[in-house]
This record gives C-alpha cells, sequence and structure tokens, in this order.
C-alpha cells in the first residue's frame, strides 16, 4: 500500500487478547479458543473504511512458556484475518512478541518495540497514529512513541481502569469496546479536533492530574 518513497501514514494499532478477541487466563492457545468480541468485526468494517493501516500488536508470551507454538499461533492470525475480511473488515499486518517478561526483550509491551518495527516495515508516522488497548502496558508502549491512545473496558480493561490512570503519562480516552473506538477514530479522523473528548457519549478524556 504504501512505498518508501511515500510520505509516512497515521496507522491505527490494536492489542489482540482483550480487544478483538476474548482474553483467556490460560491464553488463547489454539483457534479453537478464539472468541471475537462483540462487536469486533463491525468495528474493523468501520476502520477500514477510513483507508489507514490496521496492525495488530499483541504480546503473546504463551509460545515462550511452551504452551503453544509459532505455527497455532500462526493459523489464528490466518483465519483471524479471513473472518474480519468476510465482515468486510481489513487487518493489514499483525506482530506479535513470543517473548516471557524474564526475558527482557524490546518488543514486549510496555516496551514499543512492535511499533517501531511496524513504523519502519510499514513507513508510519506515530505520532498521528491510534493504539487501542485492554491495559496500561498497551497504552505505555503507545505513549512512548506518540500515539493517541485509548483504553477499551472489554477484556482486562475495566479492571485495569485505575492503575492505567495513576501509571500512564498524560492523556488517554476511555471507550467502552473496539466497535466506540472504531466510531470515535472516524470522528477524529472526519474533522473533529483531537482535544475532542466530549463526543461520543461512551468515551471519556483524563488528563494529567486527574
Amino acid at each position: 500500500m504504501m512505498t518508501q518513497a511515500s510520505k509516512p501514514t497515521p496507522a491505527i494499532f490494536l492489542d489482540r487478547d482483550g480487544v478483538i478477541c476474548e482474553n483467556r487466563p490460560d491464553y488463547v492457545k489454539s483457534w479453537a479458543e478464539f472468541r471475537f468480541l462483540p462487536g469486533v468485526r463491525e468495528g474493523l468494517a468501520l476502520l477500514n473504511r477510513l483507508g489507514l493501516p490496521i496492525v495488530v500488536v499483541s504480546n503473546q508470551s504463551a509460545v515462550n512458556r511452551g504452551l503453544t507454538t509459532v505455527a497455532a499461533v500462526d493459523d489464528i492470525h490466518r483465519r483471524m484475518l479471513d473472518a474480519v475480511r468476510a465482515a468486510e473488515g481489513r487487518i493489514d499486518r499483525v506482530f506479535y512478541c513470543p517473548h516471557r517478561p524474564d526475558e527482557a526483550c524490546s518488543c514486549r509491551k510496555p516496551r514499543p518495540g512492535m511499533l517501531l518495527q511496524a513504523a519502519r516495515e510499514l513507513n508510519l508516522d506515530l505520532s498521528r497514529s491510534y493504539l487501542v488497548g485492554d491495559a496500561a502496558t498497551d497504552l505505555l508502549a503507545g505513549h512512548s512513541v506518540g500515539c493517541q491512545t485509548m483504553l477499551v473496558l472489554t477484556g482486562r480493561g475495566f479492571h485495569q481502569l485505575w492503575p492505567t490512570i495513576h501509571v500512564v503519562p498524560g492523556r488517554f480516552t476511555i471507550v467502552r469496546s473496539l466497535l466506540d473506538a472504531a466510531r470515535y477514530i472516524r470522528k477524529l479522523e472526519g474533522g473533529v479536533a483531537r482535544q475532542t473528548i466530549l463526543t461520543p457519549p461512551s468515551v471519556i478524556g483524563y488528563v494529567d492530574g486527574l
């Protein structure tokens, strides 16, 4: 879609578990355990119409924990992309980190390695991009490279709300789900100022000191 000579474009980054699919305490280890969250395919169809790259960035430590395999994770992602396309949505790329936290890699969120890799490979402008996640680690990764970040209340989001407020520097937006995030991003990209936090009603903005 992009050439190396073209101007960098903003993108929409999405976490996977808790944003796109149900979050399992024992990890999503195969397609049989994968369940789309309500409204996700509709939300991805809305985002598709914007024409911006849509990129999944996901921590998948189950691989290096020995609970699943690279082949199984790749199979999940192939099937996920097929299901999204069948619903008139689109995901352009999936980046995932297979490492455990103790491996101290540069790609596992909250480190921004996957975002930086995506920016290099897809010619993206991170400072004009969005990141939607369900945990403080997601938002910290996005903030560290200048993305506008959103916390969904699906997955771990509701329980992560107060920790996120305390550890994420600056401003982020709270939405109920990926579908609400998609609606909000469409409003922003349609000309509503990025500082606007009052619409839609399901969106709440937090700023420093709150």
